[in-house]
């Protein structure tokens, strides 16, 4: 059974970093893209950046890329999501998610998510 937790949210002030968690359990993901979410309040489940599991292959929405790096410990099975000089418009609940096959940005196609984190960026 594949459990995805994640671990990381908190308060911070503009301009901080942080770095969620992610500990992926359950199964080999070896073959399988591993994606980070967020959703803010009123809003759609949005793409934030995914990594390819075995390769390490990246890829990020545009209003993140330059400010998160997403990342793994293969050995460890656990995904990260470093996050710098943070904005008030990325608080949202960030979400871990895993599918096997190839890399997508669409929700609906991830087959494995974990229950979410919180982050909250003040101005």
């Amino acid at each position: 059974q594949v459990q995805l937790v994640e671990s990381g949210g908190g308060l911070v002030q503009a301009g901080d970093s942080l770095r969620l968690s992610c500990a992926a359990s359950g199964r080999s993901f070896i073959g399988y893209v591993m994606g980070w979410f967020r959703q803010a309040p009123g809003k759609e489940r949005e793409f934030v950046a995914s990594i390819t599991w075995l390769g390490g292959t990246t890829s990020y929405a545009d209003s993140v890329k330059g400010r998160f790096t997403i990342s793994r410990d293969f050995a460890q099975g656990v995904l990260y999501l470093q996050m710098n000089s943070l904005k008030p418009e990325d608080t949202a609940v960030y979400y871990c998610a895993a599918r096997p096959g190839a890399r997508t940005t669409v929700p609906q196609d991830y087959a494995y998510w974990g229950q979410g984190t919180q982050v909250t960026v003040s101005s």
